[in-house]
C-alpha cells in the first residue's frame, strides 16, 4: 500500500501520485488541465486527491480550473535589487503569455503569508527571491507547485535555483581592495541565510589567500542602512580601524558611508567602502558606490524560463544555474591611506 502524507501535514502532489500509482508530473498535468493524460487517468487522480483530502479548502477549484497563466513572485518590498529582477521577469513572462502576481513580504507579512496569498490566486509556479523558508518547507511547497529559488543555493528537493556566485563576488571585492593597497579590511555581515553565508565565506577565503588573517575582521550587520551605520560605528571605535569596509549589500554600504562621514572621515580618502548588488542607487553621481553586479536581467529572465520549462515543456528534474558576477569599481574605493 503506498505511503500517505506525513502525519500532521497536508497531502501533496507527490502523495497523490503514490496513491494513484502515477508520476508526479502526470498529476501536475491533470491539475493544470494540460494535454497528455487520458480521461481514465484524470478520474483516477481526482479520486486519489479526494481520498487524501488534497488541499480541502481549495480542492474544488484546483480540480475544476483551467490554466491561469499566473506566476507568483515573493519579494522584499525594501530591496531595490529585487525590483530589478522582477522587472526582467515581467518582460520574460509577458512575452510568453504569462502574468506575474506579486506577493510582497514586509513587516507584519512574512514569506509564508505571501506564498499562501499567491496560492489562493491560483498561481501555477512560485518565484521566490532570496527565500528564507527552511529546506523542509521549500520541499513541501515544491511537492505541489513548481518552485524557482532566486539567490539561494540548492539543498536537495525538487527545486530549481538560479543565483549569482555570491562568494566569488565578495572575493572580487577583496581582490580589488588589496590591489589598492588595503591590508586592514572589514566585512559587514548580512546575518543568517545562504546569501550572507556565501558572501562571508568569499570574504574569509580571499583574506586567507592574501594572508591577511589577523588584520581583517567580520562584524555583525544586516541588510539595511541602520545595520550598516551600527556596524561602522563599532568598527570606528577600534584601536586599529579598517581602511576598507566591504558591506553586505548596497543599502548596508550607504549606512556605512553615513556613519563614516558623520565621524569626520572621508570616503574614500580615509576609508574605502564597497557594496554588493549594484542597485540603481549605486550608480547615482552623488553615491558612486563600488559594488558587485549580479545581472538582474539574467536572473529574472532565467527564473521565468525555468518555471515555464516545468509548466509547458514537461521538465521534472531540478536544475541549478549559477551566474558569475562582476565588480563595478566607482568612486567609493581608492588607494589605502598612508600609514601614520
Amino acid at each position: 500500500m503506498p505511503p500517505g502524507p506525513r502525519p500532521g501535514s497536508a497531502p501533496t502532489m507527490r502523495d497523490i501520485a503514490a496513491e494513484a500509482g502515477v508520476s508526479k508530473a502526470l498529476v501536475s498535468i491533470v491539475f493544470r488541465g494540460a494535454p497528455g493524460a487520458s480521461e481514465a487517468t484524470r478520474r483516477k487522480v481526482f479520486e486519489a486527491a479526494d481520498r487524501l483530502g488534497y488541499r480541502a479548502n481549495r480542492s474544488a477549484s484546483l480540480l475544476a480550473r483551467t490554466r491561469t497563466n499566473q506566476l507568483g513572485v515573493v519579494l522584499d518590498l525594501h530591496n531595490g535589487f529585487h525590483a530589478e529582477i522582477v522587472e526582467a521577469a515581467l518582460t520574460q513572462a509577458e512575452a510568453a503569455g504569462y502574468h506575474l502576481v506579486l506577493g510582497p513580504r514586509a513587516a507584519g507579512r512574512d514569506e509564508r503569508s505571501a506564498i499562501e496569498g499567491l496560492l489562493e490566486f491560483r498561481c501555477e509556479a512560485m518565484l521566490l527571491l532570496g527565500p528564507t523558508l527552511d529546506a523542509d518547507e521549500l520541499a513541501h511547497l515544491a511537492a505541489d507547485t513548481p518552485v524557482v529559488c532566486i539567490g539561494r543555493q540548492a539543498r536537495g528537493g525538487d527545486l530549481d535555483v538560479i543565483r549569482s556566485a555570491d562568494d566569488v563576488g565578495m572575493e572580487l571585492v577583496v581582490d580589488h581592495l588589496v590591489a589598492l593597497g588595503h591590508r586592514h579590511l572589514a566585512h559587514v555581515d548580512g546575518g543568517a541565510g545562504d546569501i550572507p553565508a556565501a558572501r562571508r565565506a568569499g570574504f574569509e577565503r580571499a583574506v586567507r589567500r592574501h594572508r591577511l588573517v589577523g588584520r581583517s575582521v567580520v562584524v555583525p550587520g544586516g541588510s539595511t542602512e541602520e545595520d550598516g551605520r551600527r556596524a561602522a560605528r563599532s568598527l570606528l571605535e577600534r584601536t586599529r580601524r579598517p581602511t576598507a569596509i566591504a558591506a553586505y549589500n548596497d543599502r548596508s554600504a550607504l549606512g556605512v558611508i553615513d556613519a563614516v562621514t558623520r565621524a569626520g572621515l572621508r570616503v574614500p580618502v580615509d576609508v574605502s567602502v564597497t557594496g554588493f548588488d549594484d542597485s540603481p542607487i549605486a550608480a547615482l553621481a552623488t553615491i558612486d558606490l563600488t559594488s558587485v553586479n549580479q545581472d538582474a536581467t539574467r536572473l529574472g529572465a532565467g527564473a521565468v524560463r525555468a518555471a515555464l520549462e516545468r509548466l509547458d515543456e514537461g521538465r521534472t528534474t531540478p536544475r541549478e544555474l549559477t551566474l558569475t558576477p562582476a565588480l563595478v569599481a566607482r568612486g567609493t574605493s581608492a588607494a589605502a591611506p598612508a600609514a601614520p
